[in-house]
């Protein structure tokens, strides 16, 4: 079965600026360190989780997107609904553009 693949959105509304940013790279990364999820090296743009695995773009420090995909579907969902409810994100399927409900 083919990974599952997601967009990662702050849920506030868009400004004159474009996409209101999920974060700043260095604190998307601090905060994901605390429910185990980070790099493997220190300056990675891939963190990883437990079943999950997140991409951050490169060479950019306002974050407004994160791509995310599912490696081991048995228990990425209660890691994915916990991280959507904490950091306030908005998850949308890639495929359908159907927006998750966390």
């Amino acid at each position: 079965m083919p990974s599952q693949q997601f967009v990662i959105l702050s849920k506030q509304p868009a400004s004159n600026n474009g996409m209101a940013p999920v974060g700043t790279r260095s604190q998307i990364i601090r905060d994901l360190s605390h429910h185990n999820t980070a790099p493997e090296r220190e300056g990675d743009d891939v963190l990883y989780g437990p079943g999950i695995r997140l991409e951050l773009p490169p060479g950019q420090d306002r974050i407004q997107q994160i791509l995310m995909t599912v490696t081991e579907e048995e228990i990425a969902w209660l890691v994915i609904m916990r991280l959507a409810k904490t950091f306030d994100w908005k998850i949308v399927d890639t495929e359908t553009g159907r927006e998750l409900n966390a």
